[in-house]
């Protein structure tokens, strides 16, 4: 439903095949990041989410002893124009994303419908699925995208394997309601005896993880009541009709091995599954379809050459595992039953974090893997320090085309954008018109406490937010993709040969 709120939001007309016959009412996700809600503000869902998310402050990592060690946050807070993370409730985020799809006239959503087979040709791809009535029907598509989780149908059907490991320990996650837990922030608890997570969201729920032992229960028992309450009477009392949702489970971390093969692509945890202690497998998911489908929908327009699709996995699938490795690396050091490494691991922290840097190393947690590409729909810039391939943040601006505050990318919209930084209007319209024909929005971002004259939008800072961004590209002209990462930027009449390393369509690209 992502996938297709933003393809949608990009104009162009999606069918979504849903072999369940409405959505979950089961919690399974249960924290989206701040670059998640930044993605879907792109697909105009923003407002709906914020009434179903807590706005989060983190993760507080404790000790064998149940002493808190540090929270992690976020290294510079609202960066990108959200809070950096947020438990929700899966049911609701499907409710919101399902009303969101049904008022959109270019999408048709088809619940009860379970992909069977798959064609592709050089036209495009034709896909076979069972109704809910018993009938087969087939439709035609120019792509379709596996995003139909670690079983994936089409990942089975397109032939694709995964590699990566299987972890033997099971784990119990039991969803409650009517609970005290009211923080704001995940509890990640490193007692060797009994690791588990405490999570708390909205209205009195919370999410309760514990590590099982040999005899308590496997991926294939459904636990029964006294095995809830028994792990939950530290915490609080339980009644049956307070479990919301209770069942056990093993982590996976598994990468596909392709993540394209020819018009299907696979997306969330059909290219990846993760361990959940960094909060990232839906959030990783998020991220694949932010990449893959403003390519789509400008492949469909005309203005991108299909080869640009081969970007996907080369600028994601490094991130993505990256993501693994690390959600594998927190399950061995918060979560061990070796009592004497949970005591070294103790005692390491006691001492780093009296050194500042170290601390701001854990509590910034600069352990994450950067989602920065080194190589895909961009032209890297080695003299200018390599900035192609980051992210702009989202800062508040002040917008002189209509005298207002707003967020950067409401400003920009969601298509691409071209900006000068300190250079004048002349030089920006220059830079615009050999890309013309991917009407990106323009602007220029006014420097050095000034503010100059001449035609065109200004972008202005109102806090110091918009001038830290911009301020390795003063002089430059800064070429923004869709999903708000750096394809290029240039000296005003330096420009780089846009055209093959943007994958631009022959008649998307005219030489000055």
């Amino acid at each position: 439903m992502t996938a297709a709120a933003l393809l949608a939001a990009q104009g162009a007309r999606v069918v979504v095949l849903e072999q369940n016959p409405t959505t979950s009412d089961t919690p399974k996700a249960i924290s989206l990041d701040d670059e998640a809600l930044r993605v879907y503000q792109s697909a105009g869902l923003a407002d709906r989410l914020l009434r179903v998310i807590v706005p989060g402050t983190g993760t507080l990592y404790y000790d064998a002893q149940g002493r808190p060690v540090f929270q992690a946050r976020a290294p510079l807070p609202f960066r990108l124009g959200y809070p950096f993370k947020n438990p929700f409730a899966q049911p609701d985020l499907e409710r919101e994303l399902y009303e969101h799809l049904l008022e959109r006239p270019n999408v048709a959503v088809r619940m009860g419908s379970e992909v069977t087979g798959l064609v592709q040709d050089d036209d495009g791809v034709r896909v076979r699925y069972h109704r809910a009535d018993g009938t087969t029907a087939v439709t035609s598509a120019a792509y379709i995208l596996g995003c139909d989780g670690g079983r994936s149908s089409i990942r089975e059907l397109t032939d694709v394997g995964m590699t990566g490991r299987s972890y033997g320990d099971p784990w119990l996650v039991a969803d409650v309601l009517g609970d005290h837990h009211d923080e704001r922030y995940a509890m990640h608890h490193g007692d060797p005896q009994r690791p588990h997570v405490i999570v708390p969201g909205r209205s009195g729920r919370c999410r309760y993880e514990f590590l099982l032992y040999d005899g308590e229960g496997t991926p294939e028992d459904e636990p029964d009541f006294a095995l809830v309450q028994r792990l939950l009477a530290p915490f609080r009392a339980i009644t049956p009709e307070q479990v919301e949702r209770a069942v056990i489970y093993r982590f996976h971390g598994l990468i596909a091995d392709r993540w394209r093969v020819g018009r299907a692509f696979l997306l969330g945890d059909a290219a990846h599954m993760m361990p959940p202690f960094a909060g990232q497998g839906l959030n990783s998911g998020v991220r694949d379809a932010a990449n893959l489908c403003w390519k789509i929908a400008e492949v469909l327009a005309g203005r991108l050459t299909d080869s640009a699709l081969d970007t996907y996995e080369l600028e994601r699938k490094p991130h993505a595992s990256a993501t693994v490795r690390l959600s594998e690396r927190l399950r061995r050091i918060v979560m061990t039953t070796d009592a004497k490494w949970a005591a070294r691991r103790d005692e390491y922290f006691a001492e780093a974090l009296r050194d500042p840097a170290k601390r701001a190393f854990y509590e910034e947690m600069r352990y994450r893997p950067p989602h920065v590409y080194r190589a895909g729909l961009m032209i890297p810039d080695p003299g200018a320090g390599a900035r192609a391939g980051t992210m702009i943040g989202q800062p508040r601006v002040f917008d002189s085309a209509t005298s207002s505050i707003s967020l950067l990318d409401d400003v920009l919209g969601t298509g691409w954008a071209l900006l000068g930084i300190g250079v004048t209007a002349d030089e920006l319209d220059a830079a615009v018109r050999p890309i013309d024909i991917l009407a990106p929005s323009t602007g220029r971002v006014a420097v050095d406490n000034r503010l100059p004259s001449g035609p065109g939008r200004l972008l202005v800072d109102v806090d110091g937010r918009l001038d830290a961004e911009f301020a390795a590209y003063q002089g430059h002209v800064v070429l923004l993709r869709p999903d708000r990462f750096v394809a290029a930027s240039w000296i005003p009449g330096r420009e780089p040969a846009l055209g093959p390393a943007l994958h631009l369509h022959s008649r998307a690209f005219s030489p000055i």
